[in-house]
């Protein structure tokens, strides 16, 4: 049995919330936790990755309406995984997707907006 937390979230305020965080921010990553306490390792190597190159960057915790977000954030990127990364309002990528730009060294060129 898997605990599933209740949100007191609709779908549409959790459409609203991605789209205004998306418009309203250069840099905006959804994640799994918060900043300080990410709660997936996926999660916690995406925010890794964006603070070596940016100090101004908004983070969105996921947990408390995942299937919201997850189908929410579908409609942006495609892609139904989390974490997930917006530059600019254009979907860039989870964790993955930073590793090898930052690999590639084109990291900090995509993160500024």
């Amino acid at each position: 049995m898997t605990f599933q937390p209740e949100s007191d979230l609709t779908e549409d305020e959790v459409r609203d919330r991605v789209d205004s965080a998306i418009e309203g921010n250069e840099v905006v990553l959804f994640m799994k936790g918060n900043e300080l306490m990410p709660q997936c390792g996926y999660s916690q190597k995406a925010l890794e990755l964006i603070q070596q190159h940016r100090d101004d960057y908004e983070t969105v915790d996921v947990l408390d309406a995942l299937g919201e977000f997850r189908t929410a954030l579908e409609d942006h990127s495609g892609w139904e995984t989390i974490p997930q990364t917006f530059v600019d309002g254009e979907f860039v990528g989870g964790s993955d997707v930073l590793a090898e730009l930052e690999e590639r060294g084109e990291l900090a060129d995509e993160l500024s907006a």
